[in-house]
């Protein structure tokens, strides 16, 4: 078991923010994937992503309409059609996650007359085409939290798209 004070300096892991100590965390089996001390930033992995399925989806359906027409069958129109349909959605739906979390909750910050504390920020998707959006939650510096938001901001362009703030200090 290794004691907190005498972990080695590692450049991969850095202790000094909220976690769970190396002794409990290695005791209890807890994945590397899943510590947030560790050095190396999370990147959200882009939905442009979705572009490799539309080509995939899309070569398939080449492959079933070549089949319609040699006479394979009425059903490879169908499904050829309807893998063009899905194609073409994660074609429309593919939109490139311009803004990272830091830059997401920098904007959150700047929309906010609180001295911002604990903070945290989430990708969600809206709408039919799976616009990405971070949910950005923030409390402000005070023990406990006086105020808190959740600020909407646009991960394609930024832009802040809605701010609620509640004062914690009358409940």
């Amino acid at each position: 078991m290794n004691d907190e004070t005498s972990d080695p300096v590692d450049p991969e892991f850095d202790r000094s923010g909220i976690h769970v100590p190396g002794d409990i965390a290695e005791s209890e089996g807890v994945p590397l994937d899943l510590d947030a001390n560790l050095g190396e930033p999370f990147v959200i992995p882009s939905p442009e992503r979705r572009k490799v399925a539309g080509w995939i989806y899309l070569v398939g359906a080449v492959f079933l309409a070549l089949g319609g027409v040699l006479g394979l069958g009425a059903g490879m129109w169908v499904v050829a059609g309807l893998l063009a349909v899905l194609a073409g959605w994660h074609f429309i739906a593919a939109w490139p996650l311009a803004i990272d979390e830091q830059v997401a909750l920098r904007a959150a910050a700047r929309e906010l007359t609180f001295p911002i504390g604990h903070a945290s920020a989430a990708v969600r998707f809206a709408g039919w085409r799976s616009k990405p959006i971070w949910h950005v939650v923030l409390y402000d510096a005070h023990e406990p939290p006086a105020h808190r938001a959740l600020v909407r901001v646009d991960a394609v362009d930024g832009r802040v798209l809605g701010v609620v703030a509640e004062d914690l200090s009358a409940a």
